[in-house]
């Protein structure tokens, strides 16, 4: 179980995490001030706070990645998905830290 607060391990991403990916893709490229031929989550790593922060390792193609940090509301709060942060750009070789 995970520690309030404390990122968990790096783990492969799997249909929710790319489900996450797919709805903050059009956001992701405003903030980024381009556009991504492809939006491929990668592996991730969760922060339990007042809800979840997701921090998203995201192949956007020709070698490239980006950061998310993506925060998820608690059931009782709507469960609403905001991108409250993007690094760009990023290679397969950097880890997934806080930011």
């Amino acid at each position: 179980m995970p520690m309030c607060g404390g990122l968990t391990e790096e783990k492969e991403a799997d249909e929710e995490v790319q489900n996450i990916c797919d709805a903050m893709k059009p956001l992701a490229e405003q903030k980024a001030e381009r556009n991504f031929e492809v939006f491929i989550a990668q592996s991730y790593r969760t922060q339990v706070v007042t809800g979840t922060n997701y921090f998203i390792k995201v192949y956007v193609g020709d070698e490239e990645y980006v950061h998310l940090r993506v925060y998820e509301k608690l059931p009782c709060d709507g469960e609403e998905l905001e991108l409250t942060d993007l690094q760009h750009p990023k290679s397969q070789y950097d880890s997934i830290e806080y930011f």
